[in-house]
């Protein structure tokens, strides 16, 4: 049987990542070695780590004396970090091959002129999810325009309809994994906000020891402290970056959607009585 020539060409999305969970997993241990093995390592203390002390200026070593909340908070950094990218090849195979100004304004140009052909071979062209769904309501322009069954007024509702189903399907996909990175922007905060507390608490415990106060001990805890600080507020300020980035272009598109769909939609009912 040959195929229906009115289905929607599907574009050829991204690999969109599901399975979040894994992802976090994978940061995890890679935070753990990453901890372990680089910012553990025996040459950036004094005396080799036994001792404890970083030796001075040593950034990575100081990081490492920020205790075990240190590989938790880069946990959620890393996590950011590769939900970002997956968002941004995702997002950017949503948009299409084109500038999605230059493709809503050949769409409407395309309309204007009565050429649904054209405009069908602008979406074959632009592809990503804002060409399926205007592909799809082009589809469906073409086949209510034949049944003389409908009135007009049903007719409208039929291509309003097929829009938004279409965009239904579509936008769902864009907005994946964004609330873990929108989650990460409170947790990585509240995460150093922890490490904070604990180093702190640290530094009273050793300035209320016993026959003196204990510099080493005390200066541990500063670094705790201040380390966790400073990670937690770079992994929550990475993650509003990310969302609110991510969100616009989102609205970008979906703006785009809106407006070819409601070019479709005057299209339609300026040219047909």
């Amino acid at each position: 049987m040959a195929k229906n020539q009115n289905q929607p060409k599907k574009s050829n999305s991204f690999a969109f990542v599901k399975s979040s969970g894994m992802i976090m997993l994978a940061c995890f241990i890679l935070a753990v070695l990453i901890y372990k093995f680089i910012f553990g390592d025996a040459s950036h203390f004094e005396g080799g780590l036994s001792e404890g002390h970083p030796k001075p200026g040593d950034l990575l070593g100081t990081i490492y004396k920020g205790g075990v909340i240190v590989p938790l908070i880069q946990t959620l950094l890393l996590t950011v970090l590769a939900l970002s990218v997956e968002r941004f090849f995702a997002i950017k195979t949503a948009q299409g091959t084109g500038k999605l100004v230059k493709f809503v304004e050949d769409i409407k140009a395309n309309l204007s002129k009565g050429d649904l052909k054209a405009a069908k071979e602008v979406c074959d062209k632009q592809q990503g999810s804002v060409a399926n769904v205007v592909n799809s309501a082009l589809i469906k322009y073409a086949e209510v325009e034949e049944d003389k069954a409908l009135s007009k007024e049903q007719q409208i509702l039929a291509i309003q309809k097929e829009v938004e189903e279409a965009t239904s399907l579509e936008l769902p996909m864009l907005s994946q994994n964004l609330p873990i990175i929108a989650t990460i922007t409170t947790l990585g905060t509240l995460m150093g906000l922890l490490g904070t507390v604990i180093g702190m608490i640290r530094s009273f415990a050793a300035l209320a020891g016993a026959g003196g106060t204990d510099s080493i001990a005390l200066s541990a805890g500063i670094s705790e402290a201040l380390i966790n600080t400073a990670f937690g507020i770079l992994t929550g300020a990475l993650a509003v970056i990310s969302y609110n980035y991510f969100t616009s272009k989102i609205d970008t598109i979906t703006y785009s959607i809106d407006e070819v769909g409601f070019s479709i939609v005057q299209t339609f009912a300026a040219t047909h009585k």
